[in-house]
């Protein structure tokens, strides 16, 4: 293999002599490390179906973390191996390296991670060539071989396929996720509203998500309008539902079953939720999404490609109703459009 980039790579020198070695049909074993949640763990089957793609002899395991399974790509790879996480903390520091080591030595790893648990993997395990993209350049010199750009100005699905690139393989696009999942069977068209996020910081207001409600139930009543409620106590949606009572085609649901929530996103015509895992089942599924954005950035987790928008304010301020309304309208007209 060469390893093609004048720059946006880096690799050591070493590490050069040694892809040169490497026939892609000859790899025998590739570990992936991806210790993240679900969100973040869909938007690793892009990369890993071109990795059988390129290395189509090889054995794939995927290093997961134990509090971080929910979603992972299993049926996308040969084997799966599972370091303790902060679920686990009760577990001597011993044996949390004995089985960082299980995961055996490989031709070729990559760091999906790029966590303190990632990288004493790294260190633990022997590999021809560890490649990732880590944000601190010293990390090239202390753990990886071959690095490539992280960069918040591409959707993150599409910048970890860069870690192929660099090896010369030749990615389809737009990323294919391959989710095989039946869409749930409804007798009307819904849209479907998650106003949660992994913290309270990166939600949008209640208030504004009522008012968004409001506005699209009465623009729209050719569909229902189902507000998702998140599974903590914090994550409640009274103050969303509770204006809009009587409202005959708005409704509350809760879904505690991945597979079911696969299903009922799948079926979505829209779904609009804050920077959050849901959004990018939602993107997998090829349902069309708008993220609101004002705490993350949005480049990293807005599709460039598809029916999916981002709004958010150029000075990060929260986006105002009628900014995320408009979103909505123009999208749901290019869709009807579109059928």
């Amino acid at each position: 293999m060469k390893l093609w980039f004048k720059s946006g790579g880096w690799a050591s020198r070493s590490a050069r002599a040694r892809a040169a070695s490497i026939d892609s049909y000859a790899v025998k074993n590739i570990a992936v490390i991806r210790h993240a949640a679900v969100g973040d763990m869909v938007l690793t089957r892009p990369f890993l179906i071109e990795l059988r793609r390129f290395f189509p002899n090889a054995q794939i395991t995927l290093s997961l973390c134990s509090n971080y399974t929910r979603g992972a790509p299993k049926d996308l790879v040969d084997r799966v191996h599972v370091i303790y996480g902060n679920d686990r903390k009760d577990v001597p520091l011993r044996k949390q390296i004995a089985r960082a080591r299980e995961l055996g030595e490989q031709d070729l790893l990559f760091d999906l991670a790029v966590t303190a648990r990632s990288f004493y993997t790294c260190l633990l395990t022997r590999a021809k060539l560890k490649i990732s993209f880590p944000y601190k350049a010293l990390l090239r010199y202390l753990i990886y071989d071959v690095t490539v750009q992280r960069s918040d100005f591409q959707f993150e699905a599409d910048n970890i396929l860069d870690m192929l690139r660099i090896l010369g393989h030749r990615v389809d696009y737009p990323p294919k996720f391959n989710m095989s999942v039946e869409a749930v069977k409804r007798t009307r068209q819904y849209l479907v509203y998650f106003p949660s996020a992994s913290t309270p910081k990166k939600c949008w207001p209640k208030g504004r998500f009522s008012q968004l409600v409001d506005l699209l139930s009465n623009n729209h009543p050719e569909y229902d309008h189902i507000v998702l409620k998140g599974v903590d106590e914090w994550e409640t949606i009274d103050e969303i539902i509770e204006p809009l009572l009587g409202r005959e085609n708005v409704m509350a649901m809760q879904l505690n079953d991945f597979s079911e929530t696969l299903s009922f996103v799948k079926g979505a015509s829209l779904l609009i939720s804050n920077d959050t895992g849901i959004r990018n089942i939602a993107i997998a599924c090829e349902t069309p999404t708008i993220g609101i954005f004002f705490d993350t950035e949005p480049y990293r987790y807005w599709p460039r490609y598809g029916f999916h928008d981002a709004v958010f304010c150029s000075d990060a301020k929260l986006p105002s109703v009628e900014a995320v309304l408009q979103s909505a309208e123009d999208l749901l007209t290019l869709l009807n459009n579109k059928a």
